[in-house]
């Protein structure tokens, strides 16, 4: 069998009309009549269900399984509610800063720390027992949950509130969406939020990430987490240099690297006699003699001297 003959091949599935078809269109079978359905058999190529497949695979991969079933409800969260063959009792509602909703008939339910399953059956309950509906069928989509989202702020080029999901839940994803980190911003972010009822903080180096193979810390975030992007590393030169001023401290950047930045010695400085006013652990200014080898620190101010000769 040819590649293209294996394609087009056809594979039955035993389905009956009724079930096929939509119910408002059971009663006209001879008007909506799939081209493939053959004596109560429904005949799919290859193809086809390959691409339902695909289709369905896809599906499961941007939608996290159960992602509202185990979301905690607060304060802020918008919710939509409807009851089976009771339109008059489907709305929108806000959770309440008391963690409360005002539903119909029953009055103010609280439901803040509650899974939206769980307060399915509180609200079904609360009609039941109070003689409103006989059975109940309640069901509830979250429509906006603040309890997804994660505050980006720092040296990020679009600080805010980002939802987990469209972030795709992980820090690197979060950071995408607040525009990555500004121009002035560091290698290093600050992620801080609740682990099991305990305060969680963590620093992470970003570069380490994709640079150095720290993929685990890529980590995952909680709805709630601030991720907080400290500026950059600065050190500042001056005297006898093309471009005094503040520059950026690099990784591992040493003094000769750090004139190379300052965009050399003027034809008045030199090289020699090179010093460093660098804070020691008490916040003293000290002045030091430093090499062309030697390591540039945060807050470094390097002086170049003008040469006598």
């Amino acid at each position: 069998m040819s590649h293209n003959e294996s394609r087009n091949t056809l594979i039955p599935i035993r389905l009956s009309y009724s079930e096929y078809l939509p119910m408002e269109h059971q009663a006209s079978k001879s008007m909506i009549q799939p081209p493939s359905f053959r004596g109560g058999w429904l005949w799919f190529s290859v193809r086809e269900i390959a691409f339902a497949a695909l289709l369905s695979i896809s599906y499961l991969a941007v939608t996290p399984a159960n992602a509202d079933q185990t979301y905690l409800l607060v304060p802020g969260d918008i919710l939509k509610i409807s009851v089976f063959k009771n339109p008059d009792l489907s709305l929108d509602v806000r959770v309440s800063e008391a963690g409360t909703i005002a539903y119909p008939l029953i009055g103010n339910v609280p439901v803040a720390g509650l899974t939206l399953p769980a307060t399915e059956r509180k609200i079904g309950q609360m009609l039941k027992d109070g003689g409103f509906v006989l059975n109940p069928q309640v069901n509830i989509l979250l429509s906006q949950g603040l309890g997804n989202l994660v505050s980006v702020i720092g040296e990020v080029n679009t600080p805010g509130r980002y939802s987990l999901e469209a972030a795709g839940g992980h820090l690197s994803g979060m950071l995408a969406a607040a525009g990555g980190i500004s121009a002035t911003g560091g290698d290093h972010v600050i992620v801080t939020g609740i682990r099991g009822g305990k305060p969680f903080r963590r620093e992470i180096d970003i570069v380490k990430i994709f640079d150095g193979g720290a993929t685990a810390d890529d980590i995952d975030l909680s709805g709630g987490d601030t991720l907080f992007v400290n500026r950059a590393p600065m050190f500042y030169i001056y005297g006898q240099v093309q471009k005094p001023g503040q520059v950026r401290l690099e990784r591992n950047m040493t003094v000769m690297q750090a004139l190379a930045a300052g965009g050399g010695v003027t034809g008045k400085g030199t090289s020699r006699g090179l010093v460093h006013h660098r804070r020691d652990a008490s916040g003293k200014v000290k002045e030091e003699g430093v090499s062309l080898d030697d390591d540039v620190r945060d807050q470094d101010v390097i002086y170049v001297k003008e040469s006598l000769f």
